[in-house]
């Protein structure tokens, strides 16, 4: 029986992060998604999640897992969204970006126990609604969001540079608890 955690990443994590990082990028190039092709996530960016205290762990009997930034405010990319509407746009949320799963940990299921962990952190905290977004060729995220509850709720545009302004497209969620 495995021990699974999450816990928060400190600067020596990086390296472990960016080896996850760097899978997610090549799993999604593999699917045909322009998401995360263009050097973002970048390793300033998990630098300055984990200096906020926003970047997560999922841990397998000690091992780095997974990485997630889960931000509790205002998300400016969040502000318009087209085709749809938010259902709470009153009580503040939290925000789950840049989530990865490694390599050795596929087909396991451990995004569902992720999702559920980091919920749960934000949930202790007060934080009763929750947001991500996914590009639309991102097929494996939309599964695994429409599983732990979130619902889709329009379509936002990122601030993430592309040629393409399609590209900075993303498909909406929302996931709001009692």
């Amino acid at each position: 029986m495995s021990l699974i955690y999450i816990k928060r990443a400190v600067q020596s994590d990086l390296p472990a992060i960016m080896t996850i990082i760097d899978h997610a990028k090549a799993m999604l190039k593999k699917d045909g998604s322009p998401q995360w092709q263009d050097g973002y996530p970048d390793p300033a960016t998990l630098r300055q999640d984990i200096s906020a205290q926003q970047c997560w762990l999922l841990m397998v009997d000690d091992v780095i897992a997974g990485t997630a930034t889960m931000i509790v405010g205002n998300d400016g990319n969040y502000t318009e969204i087209w085709d749809g509407a938010w259902h709470n746009e009153v009580d503040p949320y939290a925000t789950i970006h840049r989530i990865a799963i490694g390599d050795g940990f596929a087909g396991q299921h451990l995004s569902y126990f992720f999702f559920s962990n980091l919920i749960s952190a934000a949930y202790r905290d007060g934080v009763r609604n929750f947001r991500i977004d996914t590009h639309a060729l991102n097929k494996r995220m939309q599964v695994v969001v429409g599983r732990v509850g979130y619902q889709h709720r329009g379509k936002i545009y990122v601030d993430e540079p592309a040629e393409n302004h399609e590209d900075n497209a993303r498909l909406a969620y929302e996931l709001n608890l009692a």
